[in-house]
């Protein structure tokens, strides 16, 4: 399974009646460089303008340069599978997480060993997300706990336990002191870090949530759902305003934004509906000039999709036929995806005009 695939790339162009592009086949001109991974990769995360790094099946934490494919440093540690990777952009430290129960630190131009353990979970560790500064980090499991580390003395700060939130994943909002998590009971919940607490919970979806992502200016959340056969797989857009009392959140629903006050009880739900099997991750692009703000998905179903933020449309489809399942996404910089998967690497992935998707290589 861990084999690259040749020929995945590119053939052919459709054109899909909701005015998207799906591209999929083999086809010329997409670079072949040796997998970086002997088996399924699981996660990856962007660590610097040309630097990214990847976990997987393999047990491995791999820094790689995207643009050549060529490996830097690979780490091993972790006695299972590496489920999520993180680190704080352009920082030198890296963060992995495992089915071994730990998380480990490791150090770009240190030693081949890890730098720091953060032991403390009594199952397979789901989440993980470091703050904008890099000195605290917070951890989830299926054990329904969320723990804060510090990360230069590797020290529990707080573990806090929910029932049933089994965490799929974490994510740090910059400039804030607030983690968004998502979870198996389908909710999206809002942590306050300084507590450690569950400051705010989303209405509950149908699906479980599998992953979310902020926007960088901290006013926006995207949420992944599973589901099968089109039922869930969508992806759900909040926009929030997180000052420190967070009087106001947005919430997308079913074709409509609606500011939502904390203080009312009604809601109303937005989503991007469009894959066929579970949405695995979700991320915001980049906003170029005279592009309107967009995001992309991967999923179960071998397909990136890129969607107009505001109005939902499907913009460009990307079918890596072969890949097997889409396990997670990375921005690179202004126009470059990573896209990690089950049966052929990690796939990069340009992106024109905000509508369209080529693929530029395998590695």
């Amino acid at each position: 399974m861990g084999k690259l695939q040749s020929k995945i790339s590119f053939h052919s162009t459709k054109y899909r009646a909701d005015g998207s592009v799906e591209k999929t086949g083999p086809g010329r001109g997409v670079q072949q460089h040796n997998p970086v991974h002997a088996d399924a990769v699981t996660s990856v995360a962007a660590l610097k303008a040309d630097l990214c790094v990847s976990g997987g099946k393999d047990k491995s934490v791999v820094v790689c340069n995207w643009r050549s494919g060529a490996v830097l440093r690979r780490f091993v540690g972790h006695e299972h599978e590496v489920t999520k990777v993180t680190c704080a952009l352009d920082s030198n430290r890296i963060f992995s997480a495992s089915r071994d129960k730990t998380v480990m630190m490791w150090e770009l131009h240190r030693t081949s060993g890890p730098s720091q353990h953060f032991p403390g979970h009594d199952l397979v560790v789901t989440g993980l997300a470091v703050s904008p500064d890099a000195t605290q980090l917070c951890t989830g499991s299926r054990d329904n706990t969320v723990c804060k580390w510090d990360v230069e003395t590797g020290g529990c700060l707080g573990r806090a336990a929910v029932s049933r939130n089994l965490v799929t994943h974490l994510c740090w909002v910059p400039g804030e002191p607030y983690v968004i998590q998502t979870s198996e009971d389908k909710t999206v919940k809002m942590w306050d870090s300084r507590e450690l607490r569950v400051a705010h919970t989303f209405p509950g979806k149908q699906h479980i949530q599998t992953c979310c992502d902020v926007s960088q200016d901290g006013r926006y959340v995207l949420s992944s759902s599973s589901g099968f056969a089109g039922e869930g797989c969508e992806a759900t857009f909040a926009g929030t305003c997180l000052n420190r009392q967070m009087v106001k959140i947005l919430w997308g629903l079913k074709c409509s934004r609606t500011l939502w006050d904390l203080r009312q009880t009604r809601s109303r739900v937005r989503e991007y509906k469009g894959h066929f099997q579970t949405t695995t991750s979700c991320v915001f692009l980049p906003r170029g000039p005279a592009l309107a703000p967009s995001i992309a998905t991967s999923s179960y179903d071998s397909k990136v999709k890129v969607w107009d933020q505001a109005t939902a449309a499907c913009l460009a489809t990307a079918c890596l036929e072969g890949a097997g399942p889409l396990a997670s996404l990375a921005v690179c910089d202004s126009s470059t995806l990573l896209c990690a998967t089950f049966n052929s690497g990690i796939h990069s992935l340009r992106m024109r005009n905000g509508a369209d998707l080529e693929e530029l290589a395998v590695f």
